[in-house]
C-alpha cells in the first residue's frame, strides 16, 4: 500500500499568473485571474512525488456566504488530462520530482469575486483536505467566450487597463478636458470593489440569488450604478449636491481621481462621500466596472435634456426680460455625463450586444431604485424604447424637444421659434489618444434624415419644434474673444432680416452665472433696446459687455454665464429665442518636469500657475496624484496669499514606481479660484536590468 501523499508547501504564482492574466499591477500580494484562462499553481509534497493512478487530486472552489453547486458558487473538480469546456477542470503540466505544476481554469461563464482554493489529496481510502488560498476572478475582456469579449487589443487597452483618462465638460461651443484618475489596479481598490458588491441591497436580500448572478455583467451594471449613488439608503459611495454649498464636504469640482473617494468610503464605514456631480458619479462607476473587467467609458452628453414627464418635449417659460419663470421640473443640462460599458444582452433579442448607458447619478428610480441601464446604444438609436432597461430616459437625454414658451405681463404665453438643441457633440476620449472621439452618431441618425423621421415615429415623438424657416429674421449670439476668468468681454446678438421689407424689434439680452445643471443665478448683464430697425436683407452686431465686476461674486464653480436673446417682432408679435452658454476659462496650471524620468528614480516636477484676478488668492492648496508616479496624494498648502498677477508655485519630489506613460494630475483650489485642473504626460524609462 502507497504512504499517503503529504503536501507540504505550495506557490500559487501569484507574479507570473497575475502577467499572464494583465492583473500584475493589483500587487503579486494576491492572486488575480481572469475566467476562462488557465492560470498555474505549483503543488510540492514531502516524501514522495505524485504518481498517476495511484493518488487521486481533486480542487474545491467557493465564492460568497453560501457556495452551492447549483448556483454556480461552489465547484468540485478532479485532476484529469485535458481541460473540461463548460466548467472547472485542473490539468497537469509538468512534474518534477516531488513538485506538480497543475494549470487550473474557470469557464468564461464563472461568477466573479474572491475564491477559496481547497486541494483534495487520497491514496486508496485515505483522504486529507488542505486549504491553500484565496484567489479573485474577474471578467475576461480578452476571452472570446466572456460576455464582455471586446475584439480590438487597443480598445481593451484603454477601456479595460488605462488607470487615467480624460472627461469632457466645459459648453458646447466650448468643450473642455478634466483629467481623471480612476486608479482601479491600486491598493486596496479591488477588495473595495468587491465590498460594493457585497453591501448591495439585494446581497443582503438573498445572498444565495446575488451570488449566483455575478457571472452577469447586466446583473453588474445595474448594481453599480445604483450603488455609486446613496439615494435609496443602501450605504452607496457619493451623495450628490448641486447647490454650491460644499462646505461640509468636498467640492465636485475638486476631484482628480476615483481612488481617493474610494477609500473615503471604505474608511469611513461606507457612509456616502460628500459630495459628487454627474462626472464624479460615472468616473467612480467606470473605476469599479474596469476593476471588475468590464470595458467601460465615462461619455459626455452636451445638451442633455431632463425630461421627467416622459413627453419628449421639454417646456421651458421665460419672462419679456428672458428670465426663467420655475414652473417645469423638465431641465436642460449644459452637459450631463454617464458610462458606456462594452457587453452582450443575451437577455435581449439578437442586436444589441456592444455598448451599454449605465447613469450612476440620481435621477430617476429604475425598479424602484436610483440607477439607470444597462440600455444598449443601438436601442436609443432605433428607438426601440420597451426594451430593457430605462430606454426611454436616455432617448428623451438625446432627442427631447425644446419648446420656450415667452410669458408676456398680462399671462399669455407665445411659443417661441428654436432650433433643435439636445444631444450634441456626444463625447469620450480617444483610443490610445488625448483627443476627444465625437460619438454622437451611435446614438442618433442624422437630423433632417428619413432614418431620424422613422425613429421617431417608432418611439411615438412628433417633432414639434418650429425649424427657424430661411425666410424671416434670425437670431444668433456670438462671443468674439475668449472669456478669461478675471476679465470683462462682450457677447454679441446677431440679428439678421432676410426678408425684403423693413422690420423693427425689440431686443432683450440679459447674462446670468449659471450652473451646469441648467440653473442660474442673478443677473451679471443686461441690455433692452426698445427700437431695433433692420433694412431688408441687413444684418446688426449688438454688442453686451459682461464686467468682471458684475459676475465675479455669483459665478459658480461651473464657470458659466448664460446669456439669453429675446428678439420680439412688433407687427407680429413673434418672439425668437437664443441661448449661449459661455464658459469662462481659468488660468493654465504649467508643470515641467526636472530629471530624466525612469522607474525607481526621483523626479521633481515643478508646478505653476498666474493669479489672475484683482484681489489675492488666500489658502492656496495644491493637489497631486498619478498612478504609477506619486504615492497616492500629495497634497501642498502654500503659506502666503498669491497677490495678483503673481504666481503660485511648488516644487514636487516623487519616485514613479511603474514604467510607461502616466498622467501627473492637478487641481489647485483657494478662496476665489477653485476646482482649476492641469496634467502633463510623462513618459517612464524602464529600470536598467
Amino acid at each position: 500500500m502507497a504512504e499517503d501523499l503529504v503536501l507540504e508547501t505550495w506557490d500559487l504564482q501569484c507574479e507570473h499568473n497575475g502577467r499572464e492574466h494583465r492583473t500584475a499591477e493589483m500587487g503579486c500580494q494576491q492572486l488575480v485571474v481572469r475566467r476562462g484562462q488557465p492560470f498555474t499553481i505549483t503543488l510540492h509534497f514531502s516524501g514522495r512525488g505524485y504518481e498517476e493512478g495511484v493518488d487521486k487530486l481533486a480542487f474545491n472552489v467557493e465564492t460568497g456566504p453560501c457556495p452551492i453547486e447549483t448556483s454556480g458558487t461552489r465547484s468540485h473538480f478532479a485532476v484529469t488530462d485535458f481541460p473540461e469546456e463548460s466548467g472547472w477542470s485542473a490539468v497537469v503540466q509538468q512534474q518534477d520530482g516531488e513538485s506538480l505544476s497543475v494549470s487550473l481554469c474557470s469557464p468564461a461563464t464563472a461568477r466573479i469575486g474572491r475564491y477559496s482554493l481547497t486541494l483534495e489529496t487520497s491514496t486508496g481510502y485515505q483522504g486529507t483536505s488542505c486549504h491553500i488560498g484565496d484567489f479573485i476572478l474577474l471578467f475576461n475582456a480578452w476571452h472570446p467566450e466572456d460576455t464582455v469579449f471586446l475584439r480590438d487589443e487597443d480598445e481593451r487597452c484603454e477601456y479595460v487597463l488605462s488607470q487615467q483618462g480624460l472627461i469632457y465638460q466645459g459648453a458646447r461651443d466650448y468643450i473642455t478636458s478634466t483629467p481623471w484618475n480612476f486608479g482601479q489596479f491600486e491598493d486596496g481598490i479591488l477588495s473595495i470593489c468587491l465590498k460594493l458588491l457585497d453591501t448591495n441591497p439585494k446581497f443582503l436580500r438573498d445572498q444565495n440569488r446575488d451570488c449566483s448572478r455575478r457571472n452577469d455583467p447586466v446583473y453588474i451594471g445595474r448594481v453599480v450604478s445604483a450603488m455609486v449613488n446613496c439615494n435609496d439608503e443602501d450605504r452607496g459611495v457619493l451623495a450628490g449636491r448641486w447647490d454650491n454649498h460644499y462646505e461640509d464636504g468636498m467640492s465636485p469640482m475638486a476631484w482628480i481621481g476615483s481612488v481617493d473617494i474610494l477609500k473615503r468610503w471604505k474608511d469611513f464605514g461606507c457612509q456616502p462621500v460628500k459630495y459628487g456631480q454627474c462626472w464624479v458619479f460615472a468616473a467612480v462607476a467606470c473605476t469599479v466596472m474596469r476593476c471588475l473587467g468590464i470595458p467601460s467609458r465615462v461619455v459626455t452628453n452636451y445638451h442633455s435634456a431632463h425630461d421627467t414627464n416622459g413627453n419628449l418635449v421639454i417646456d421651458r417659460y421665460l419672462n419679456e426680460t428672458g428670465e426663467e419663470d420655475r414652473r417645469s421640473r423638465d431641465m436642460i443640462w449644459n452637459f450631463h455625463c454617464w458610462m458606456e460599458s462594452w457587453m452582450a444582452r443575451p437577455d435581449l433579442a439578437p442586436g444589441y450586444d456592444g455598448w451599454q448607458v449605465l447613469d450612476p447619478t440620481p435621477q430617476e428610480k429604475s425598479e424602484g431604485v436610483f440607477c439607470c441601464g444597462p440600455a444598449p446604444v443601438r436601442a436609443i438609436k432605433e428607438g426601440d424604447l420597451q426594451l430593457k432597461y430605462d430606454i426611454p430616459f436616455v432617448f428623451a437625454e438625446v432627442n427631447a424637444d425644446v419648446v420656450y414658451w415667452v410669458v408676456q405681463r398680462d399671462g399669455s404665453q407665445k411659443k417661441s421659434t428654436h432650433s433643435s438643441v439636445v444631444g450634441k457633440n456626444i463625447s469620450t476620449k480617444s483610443v490610445g489618444r488625448d483627443s476627444r472621439e465625437d460619438i454622437t452618431h451611435t446614438y442618433k441618425y442624422p437630423e433632417g434624415s428619413e432614418k431620424e423621421r422613422e425613429v421617431f415615429a417608432k418611439a411615438e415623438h412628433e417633432t414639434s419644434s418650429l425649424r427657424e424657416e430661411d425666410e424671416g429674421l434670425h437670431l444668433k449670439i456670438k462671443l468674439s474673444e475668449g472669456a478669461n476668468n478675471g476679465c470683462d468681454f462682450n457677447v454679441f446678438a446677431v440679428i439678421s432680416n432676410n426678408t425684403d421689407a423693413e422690420r423693427v424689434c425689440r431686443l432683450m439680452l440679459c447674462a446670468r452665472t449659471a450652473s451646469y445643471n441648467g440653473t442660474v443665478g442673478p443677473q451679471c448683464g443686461m441690455k433692452d433696446l426698445l427700437n431695433v430697425t433692420l433694412e431688408p436683407g441687413a444684418e446688426k452686431s449688438v454688442p453686451l459687455r459682461i464686467l468682471y465686476e458684475q459676475y465675479r461674486e455669483s459665478l459658480t464653480q461651473d464657470n458659466l454665464i448664460k446669456v439669453v436673446a429675446l428678439l420680439t417682432e412688433y407687427e407680429t408679435g413673434d418672439v425668437i429665442v437664443a441661448i449661449r452658454d459661455v464658459y469662462i476659462q481659468n488660468p493654465e496650471i504649467k508643470i515641467r518636469i526636472l530629471g530624466e524620468p525612469m522607474q525607481k528614480r526621483k523626479l521633481v516636477a515643478e508646478i505653476s500657475l498666474v493669479n489672475p484676478l484683482a484681489a489675492p488668492l488666500n489658502n492656496c492648496m495644491f493637489v497631486v496624484e498619478g498612478t504609477g508616479l506619486t504615492d497616492g496624494q500629495q497634497v501642498k498648502e502654500l503659506e502666503e496669499p498669491v497677490e495678483p498677477q503673481a504666481e503660485a508655485k511648488f516644487r514636487l519630489d516623487f519616485v514613479p514606481s511603474q514604467a510607461g506613460l502616466h498622467k501627473l494630475m492637478v487641481d489647485f483650489e483657494s478662496d476665489k479660484l477653485t476646482g482649476v485642473k492641469g496634467y502633463r504626460n510623462v513618459i517612464i524609462a524602464p529600470q536598467p536590468k
